[in-house]
């Protein structure tokens, strides 16, 4: 019996180089994902924890919050990190384009007050393909966004927020909110004494 050419299969891998940031959650890189919920900060961290080299973290020179460089000395060197304040609001993104489109660092980290349009991200894609086609280095785009967030044409959107227990138990929980290649999904993530890992997998939709 002769077997058929074509079968009919779940999505294919994602075969992309990615970063693997947690267990086994990764971002494609040469992209622009996306973080929101009031510990998208937290989140940003522990992704710059798993690359090597600097990261330029860009944020409105009105905007008061900024990591603490004490509190990311247990997860991360705070002098890997350079900080750069535009003044005008429109020259946020402008310069995470360059900075992508430069390919001379492996996280650019944008600290929005509110998530972008479909264009601005359009060139952000495209100046992270262009910095990895000159420079070999693949540069990973990150947009921090309040609330659910909501950018659009980002490759990837998670949520997270506290999720800390009675009884000293403290927590995140994680939402898969969008991804191209893989469905919505949700985690906890707890500290395990080295940094942190997912626990407590559940099949709910955020």
């Amino acid at each position: 019996m002769t077997a058929p050419l074509l079968t009919r299969s779940g999505r294919r891998p994602d075969s992309r180089p990615a970063l693997a940031f947690l267990g086994d959650l990764a971002l494609p890189l040469a992209r622009v994902h996306e973080a929101c919920g009031n510990a998208r900060r937290f989140l940003a961290v522990l992704i710059a924890a798993r690359l090597k080299g600097p990261v330029y973290w860009i944020a409105p020179a009105w905007q008061a919050e900024r990591p603490n460089p004490e509190g990311l000395m247990r997860l991360m060197d705070p002098g890997r990190i350079t900080f750069l304040d535009p003044v005008r609001a429109e020259d946020v993104l402008w310069c995470m384009e360059e900075c992508l489109r430069s390919g001379a660092v492996p996280l650019v980290v944008a600290d929005l007050p509110a998530p972008p349009g479909l264009t601005p991200v359009r060139r952000l894609h495209l100046a992270a393909e262009t910095g990895a086609a000159e420079t070999g280095l693949r540069p990973l785009g990150l947009l921090l966004t309040p609330g659910r967030g909501g950018a659009q044409g980002i490759e990837t959107r998670w949520h997270i927020a506290g999720d800390h227990r009675p009884g000293g138990d403290p927590g995140w929980r994680l939402d898969r909110l969008r991804a191209r290649t893989a469905p919505q999904h949700s985690w906890r993530v707890v500290p395990d004494g080295r940094g942190f890992r997912l626990a407590d997998a559940r099949a709910e939709v955020a």
